[in-house]
């Protein structure tokens, strides 16, 4: 049986019909009054009427609609889930012991659970999602829309879907969007929540931070953190194990449902390639495992740094900071003693003049620039370009280190401006001094930082600093720049903006900046000797010089940003090349080869940057994680590098996290089907079996929303146009 349907009322189809006859009867009068070109006008009012016929009915949203009995069984589908949050251990459905939520599905799909509905329908029983350790699991994800959507598009005569999941979507669309489909189709949605809403007991141990690499006999500090789902207080020892058998141990104490971070400090001996592995102990109750552990590795190679130091008068901060430098056997330190009017200092390790070509300068991993600006018988401007591309190409690193000559504030005047963390205060060239002792206080971001790092965890770190002994003076600063970190600031005197950035430190380019307001660290010294005066600075040099160390061969150098990729994110390569000399190659053929972790090799071509300094870059998206070979080649040196990087895995299916039951509950809602849990997924086919039958289903083809209705209307319009200019009313 067929019908059509308006959307309109009959009385309001009447008024429509009685304009249409009252456009007729105008027409017919027009046409009749006009004496010339009859033809065309009776033609132009013929498709006036039409197309307001067109326009009415559009108004009224005509539908055909069909009557279609069925003569097959409709069908139920059974969606479950096999993404990799299924593999979480928190189902209990009336067992004694917890299974995976994917282990329960499979055994009642064993069981036949839908066995009554088969009389009455055809039961389809699907997956979606990807399965645990499959390659889909990285890239895809769980896509809920999707599947309720492919499975309303497969079956045309569906009456119902029973959907077994966690509820756990994190790729595609909003499955709301598939729930209001649904409902438009009078097809219900019958959920069964499988796992459960709240945390499982459990430790996991996370925000560890290695670096990529580190030097022979350098201490690393390796952050780390513990978040607890028990709900008791945990005291526990974590672990840090080496190939080399060495172990540190760490005793954490874990409020309930609680967090807490620790560190340790990892003192590498011996050059090579080390594998770390951090763990902690499985407490009794724990009903996750393997989120206690975390691998990784670190290289640890044996270089020299090349230091730079300049400065003018031979002040205490500089004769303690080159005396420490000198003592560190992983630092090749250099000094220029610049003082106007008096000749340059002179002694071992000094230079005559400050290095003014590209050559030169390339050289040193670390510059620390002191009380000394830009005039007669100091630095030129040439210099500071110099210093901005040396930080900006080559990754080095640049250390500023203000005193009572006031020299700083040429600085902002030159191309260091661009490098400065802070605002200096330009008033007060000579800073600001005080008869009282002052102190630095590190603030959230450095008492973690592993430039700040003297201590084993943040906590007593920050105490740390603070019984450090203090200053008597200070530069002249008012803010931080944008852009900056600031580790350290004043432990007493604030202005309008906030408390004094003194120490801060802030990317420019490849390299870093890091600015020290005071002049008064060698005061560390007191009572302890060396102790945190040379580790302070032996871990400056070390982490301003760490890019341009991170991958190293004869000629070439490469880092990578950032040094922890994950799958589906960019990865910028920087490689610096150098002749046979050992000055730095422009306008070379630099390649980079990329073996993926399955195998696939890909070259990728580093363009030159342009501003020369021997630098080259490139970028590429690694789509999958896993341990990628990088081979940097240069053709005009004929020289090679190898390093490997390791990009983590792309996890969206996260294991342990509690299941999404208000996401079921809004599809059986939206659809007017039934939330149940997993365990009562028995009602969820009584109910389902008690659905009518529908013999008849209904097919409409709405005339109005048909492309070939919108055709048929521009083209009355256009006609009408032409009529009009043919009978000469335009």
């Amino acid at each position: 049986m067929s019908h059509w349907s308006f959307s309109v009322s009959w009385p309001a189809l009447a008024w429509v019909a009685l304009a249409l006859l009252a456009f007729a009867w105008f027409g017919v009068r027009h046409w009749r009054a006009r004496q010339a070109s009859r033809r065309i006008t009776l033609a132009l009012e013929a498709v006036r009427w039409l197309t307001l016929l067109l326009l009415a009915l559009t108004l009224v949203r005509p539908e055909w609609i069909r009557k279609i009995r069925q003569t097959r069984k409709p069908v139920v589908a059974v969606l479950y889930d096999q993404s990799g949050s299924m593999a979480t251990r928190d189902c209990l459905a009336g067992r004694s012991n917890a299974v995976t939520r994917s282990e329960w599905v499979a055994d009642v799909l064993a069981g036949r659970f839908y066995a009554p509905l088969e009389p009455r329908f055809t039961v389809a029983v699907e997956a979606f999602g990807a399965a645990p350790g499959t390659d889909e699991r990285e890239a895809g994800g769980s896509d809920l829309n999707g599947a309720l959507a492919a499975v309303a598009r497969k079956y045309a005569n569906l009456r119902s879907v029973v959907l077994l999941t966690d509820g756990d979507w994190n790729a595609g669309g909003s499955p709301i969007e598939a729930a209001v489909g649904l409902r438009s189709k009078r097809v219900p949605v019958f959920a069964a929540a499988v796992g459960s809403d709240r945390y499982l007991p459990d430790l996991e141990l996370r925000d560890v931070k290695v670096p990529a690499f580190c030097l022979v006999n350098e201490k690393v500090a390796i952050p780390f953190g513990v978040q607890s789902r028990l709900a008791r207080e945990v005291r526990t020892v974590v672990s840090l194990r080496s190939k080399a058998g060495a172990e540190l141990t760490k005793e954490l104490v874990i409020p309930a449902r609680g967090y807490a971070h620790g560190s340790m400090l990892w003192h590498p001996r011996v050059e090579g390639d080390y594998a770390l592995a951090l763990a902690v102990p499985v407490e009794p109750g724990e009903k996750i495992t393997d989120n206690n552990r975390f691998a990784t590795r670190i290289a640890v190679r044996r270089e020299i740094l090349k230091v730079l130091v300049v400065d003018s008068v031979p002040r205490w901060e500089y004769r303690f900071l080159r005396n420490a430098l000198e003592r560190d056997p992983g630092v090749d330190v250099r000094c220029l003693l610049l003082h106007p009017g008096m000749p340059k200092g002179k002694g071992r390790d000094y230079l005559t003049r400050f290095p003014d070509t590209r050559d030169e300068l390339s050289r040193y991993d670390v510059v620390f620039l002191g009380d000394v600006g830009f005039g007669d018988g100091e630095l030129t401007l040439k210099d500071a370009d110099l210093l901005r591309g040396l930080v900006a190409e080559q990754g080095s690193g640049l250390v500023f280190l203000p005193g009572k000559r006031g020299r700083h504030l040429t600085w902002p005047r030159s191309a260091l401006g661009e490098l400065l963390p802070v605002v200096l205060g330009a008033r007060n060239a000579q800073g600001q001094g005080s008869a009282f002792e002052s102190r630095l206080t590190l603030t959230g971001v450095g008492k973690g930082h592993l430039l700040t790092m003297l201590a084993e965890n943040p906590p007593a770190n920050g105490r740390l600093w603070r019984r450090l002994p203090g200053f008597f003076w200070h530069a002249a600063v008012e803010k931080a720049r944008p852009g900056a970190d600031v580790l350290a600031v004043h432990g007493g005197r604030r202005n309008q903006w906030s408390r004094l950035p003194l120490l801060a430190t802030r990317p420019y380019g490849n390299g870093n900046a890091l600015f020290m307001g005071t002049d008064s660290a060698w005061r560390w010294r007191r009572g302890v000797e060396d102790k945190y005066h040379y580790r302070f600075w032996g871990q400056v040099v070390r982490w301003m010089a760490h890019r341009r160390h991170m991958a190293a061969a004869e000629g070439i150098r490469l880092f990578f940003v950032p040094e922890d990729p994950r799958a589906g994110e960019t990865v910028f390569l920087h490689a610096t090349v150098f002749d046979k000399t050992g000055y730095p190659l422009d306008g070379a053929e630099v390649t980079v080869e990329l073996r993926g972790p399955d195998g696939e090799t890909q070259q990728l071509p580093l363009t030159s940057s342009e501003e020369g300094w021997g630098g080259y870059e490139g970028r590429f998206v690694p789509r999958r994680g896993g341990e990628f070979g990088l081979s940097v080649a240069c053709k005009q040196t004929g020289r090679r590098l190898q390093t490997d990087m390791v990009v983590a895995k792309r996890t969206r299916e996260k294991v342990g996290q509690p299941a999404r039951f208000e996401v079921l509950q809004e599809i059986a809602r939206i659809t007017q089907g039934r939330f149940r849990l997993a365990q009562d997924v028995e009602q969820l086919v009584r109910a389902v079996g008690a659905l009518p039958e529908e013999i008849e289903s209904e097919r409409r083809m709405r005339l109005w929303a048909q492309w070939w209705w919108g055709t048929l209307m521009i083209g009355c319009l256009g006609l009408g146009w032409v009529l009009r200019k043919a009978a000469g009313l335009v």
